[in-house]
């Protein structure tokens, strides 16, 4: 009795992963789906734990039950961490419920340790290794994908993960948080209102990285933008006549921009009217490259729901909407931030921030059908039916094949 019952547990504990598996498998043939849910890396990264344990699903010694308890823990964290942009998305509902039935099944507390998070791969540096772009195409053949994030205005968030909100956020907040960047913003109230907000300071953090680049501060402030670091330089991280950072402008004290070579990225600091801007262009290993613990990050995750606000209507025969449809024709994301900026403040020039952001995105973003982001596009979309449809029989295949007909 007892053998049959650790075996039934085997099988249904391998049920679970083969599950997880190749649904991982389908999602990869299927991005649109998942374009905005990060679900598949969670996926990825506990398959890849656990088959490092040596025996799928945990094994029977308290060694390795520990372990594979840890990598539970950190699945389910991951799940929770990418729940805003899960919402109805078949495969993130599915793990949720197995991590609940595995934790429940393996006696695992729910608090606890975590897996530690695989470290980021660092090859021996070559001629071009501060050369991210270069290096990259070495490695794989192909050029690394870029993520394009821009907040402007009251301010208006375009994420890396192409959702667009309008936040109401007060104090400092970081924007991007990850091993190589640190980007913090601070938004102070506009005068005459208590809850719509603009950009007054902007701190940039580039971190120390090998021999490639040392850390260096970028400051921004209203009415002062420089054109140089905090310590009066413009270049850093000399490598064979080659500076890996270096601050451009072609309007000093209103723009700035940014290159870090060694990690493929731009950062683009603006002023446009009473306000500050920002603009960043990064590869996607560079953006996915932070630990649990750095979990808040605006261009990333967006604002917290409580401080999100809703765009206001504007009637075709309103001078709002006659002045954000000369200047921006797309009924897209920028022509709403314009109308909200516009009916907030009263003032025709606050429209200047989401053309000049229109502007960044169309010289950051690669695909021209990218830049003019949709308002359906910038939610969550549900999976496709046939998708659906192909994870349910694949689960009911699965399901009779390991425990039976019921």
């Amino acid at each position: 009795m007892a053998a049959s019952a650790v075996g039934g547990n085997h099988l249904h504990t391998t049920w679970k992963h083969i599950v997880i598996i190749v649904t991982t498998l389908l999602l990869l043939s299927a991005p649109s789906v998942c374009a905005q849910c990060r679900i598949l890396r969670c996926n990825s990264d506990f398959v890849a734990a656990t088959l490092e344990i040596g025996v799928i699903g945990g094994g029977g010694k308290d060694g390795a039950n520990a372990v594979y308890c840890s990598a539970l823990r950190s699945y389910a964290l991951c799940t929770q961490r990418t729940a805003r942009a899960c919402r109805g998305d078949l495969a993130y509902h599915s793990a949720v419920q197995g991590i609940e039935d595995l934790l429940i099944q393996h006696r695992c507390p729910k608090t606890g340790p975590t897996a530690q998070p695989r470290p980021l791969p660092q090859a021996p540096l070559s001629r071009d290794g501060c050369f991210y772009e270069k290096g990259f195409m070495q490695r794989e053949g192909r050029a690394p994908e870029y993520l394009h994030c821009g907040v402007f205005g009251d301010p208006h968030i375009r994420t890396f993960n192409e959702e667009f909100q309008t936040c109401a956020v007060q104090g400092a907040w970081p924007l991007i948080d990850n091993q190589y960047l640190y980007i913090q913003a601070t938004s102070t109230p506009t005068r005459g209102s208590s809850y719509t907000t603009i950009l007054t300071k902007i701190t940039v953090i580039l971190k120390n990285w090998r021999e490639c680049a040392e850390l260096q501060i970028y400051q921004a402030e209203l009415d002062n933008v420089p054109p140089a670091f905090v310590d009066g330089s413009v270049t850093g991280g000399d490598r064979r006549g080659h500076q890996s950072l270096r601050v451009h402008s072609h309007d000093p004290g209103r723009h700035a921009e940014i290159w870090a070579t060694h990690i493929g990225t731009t950062i683009v600091v603006r002023q446009v009217g009473r306000s500050l801007s920002l603009s960043v262009r990064s590869p996607r290993a560079i953006v996915e490259s932070y630990t649990p613990e750095q979990d808040l990050q605006l261009c990333v995750w967006g604002c917290p729901v409580s401080q999100r606000l809703e765009t206001p209507y504007a009637h075709p025969s309103t001078p709002a909407y006659t002045h954000c449809s000369s200047l921006l024709p797309v009924r897209d994301v920028y022509f709403q931030a314009c109308l909200f900026d516009l009916q907030v403040t009263g003032d025709l020039n606050s429209s200047a921030s989401a053309v000049a952001a229109l502007e960044d995105a169309r010289a950051m973003i690669s695909d021209p059908d990218r830049v003019h982001l949709l308002t359906d596009r910038a939610g969550n979309n549900p999976p496709s039916l046939p998708v659906a449809l192909a994870l349910s029989i694949l689960v009911e295949t699965l399901r009779r094949t390991f425990l039976g007909p019921v």
